[in-house]
């Protein structure tokens, strides 16, 4: 295991510690001790579970390994104290790059007016910065140039796309084109939370790294390791509807979400005993800010999938579950009332249970 980098510090491209995945580690490490190193790889996967974070770590070996050396490597750790790692770090490594969404043409201006006067914008301020819908076409066409140049020591040239999810047709269209002819040591890794809706010729033509959801006590491990000022009692409450994500799981405990969820199961298990001031209560507090309300959403549908398998009344939760999808998707598409919808569902639900 590498020397720690600061466990503050857990955006992929500083992370030096992945819990997990060992098996698709192997895979890469020994395809690469083969020298049947394929050229595209997807990497795929729920959100939160370290995806990015391996594709760094794949990048990171590569960039400095010694293929001479190559029966010396039992493992895609390097020091997060060797050069490679601080110029991955710092995006300056010039044989990696870095595909995904921009910022907005509006935000982009406001960040190149702060370096053009010399000053930095705040983290409260870039966190409200917004980015692009997709990623657009003519940052994939960099890719191109990037790779018709010669490596800086004859070495892999690497292109991380995060995520390929976030491409729309004609940016999917022209990554198709370079995963056709991929050019001589040149490696494309693509992180996609939901590889289901990727054009099935992009995923033909990679190799396949699926990652399965984290088990209970390695995110439990993880929140330990990121949020030590957490006591027992909330690692396992977060651990229980976190789905496997450490990535998620770290969100729920700087939104409550543990506190929400206990309120929102209160409320949907009490049945036809339900109180309407409670749910009246409990829809206002879940549509106060967007992200409350996405957090909501989110935790409604787990409560469902989670109750829906010991139910013993399969169709009716289906049809619970069904109405719920299309309300949500009403409510976005119609600009409907979103406490009125959350009271509407939740007793929906109580009378279901």
């Amino acid at each position: 295991m590498p020397e720690d980098t600061n466990i503050c510090d857990i955006s992929p491209k500083n992370n030096s510690y992945l819990l997990g995945h060992d098996e698709a580690q192997a895979m890469f490490l020994q395809a690469w001790k083969n020298n049947s190193l394929h050229n595209s790889w997807l990497i795929s996967g729920i959100e939160g579970i370290g995806k990015a974070t391996l594709a760094y770590k794949l990048a990171r070996f590569l960039l400095s390994a010694d293929i001479s050396k190559k029966e010396s490597y039992t493992s895609l750790d390097i020091s997060p104290t060797s050069p490679i790692f601080k110029q991955v770090t710092g995006n300056s490594h010039p044989d990696l790059k870095i595909i995904e969404r921009d910022y907005t043409d509006t935000d982009r201006r406001k960040i190149i007016k702060a370096i053009n006067e010399g000053e930095q914008l705040s983290s409260e301020e870039m966190k409200g910065l917004k980015k692009s819908a997709f990623i657009r076409v003519d940052d994939v066409r960099t890719i191109n140039e990037f790779f018709s140049k010669r490596s800086s020591n004859d070495g892999w040239r690497i292109v991380i796309i995060d995520s390929i999810d976030d491409m729309n047709p004609a940016s999917a269209n022209a990554v198709l084109k370079i995963l056709e002819e991929p050019p001589h040591k040149a490696l494309m890794l693509l992180i996609s939370h939901n590889p289901n809706k990727l054009l099935p010729t992009i995923k033909s033509r990679c190799a396949k790294l699926q990652l399965k959801p984290l088990e209970d006590n390695q995110v439990a491990s993880l929140l330990r390791r990121y949020r030590p000022e957490l006591n027992e009692n909330t690692i396992k409450k977060i651990t229980k509807i976190s789905s496997g994500s450490i990535g998620k799981a770290l969100s729920y405990v700087d939104n409550d979400a543990a506190m929400h969820y206990e309120a929102l199961c209160g409320i949907l298990l009490s049945g036809n005993n339900f109180r309407i001031a409670d749910i009246m209560d409990f829809a206002t507090k879940a549509t106060s800010t967007e992200e409350d309300y996405a957090l909501t959403q989110e935790l409604i549908l787990k409560f469902m999938s989670e109750n829906i398998k010991d139910s013993g009344r399969i169709a009716e939760f289906a049809q619970c579950w069904e109405n719920i999808i299309k309300t949500f998707s009403e409510v976005e598409r119609l600009n409907l009332d979103k406490k009125q919808a959350i009271i509407n569902i939740l007793a929906s639900i109580c009378k279901t249970m």
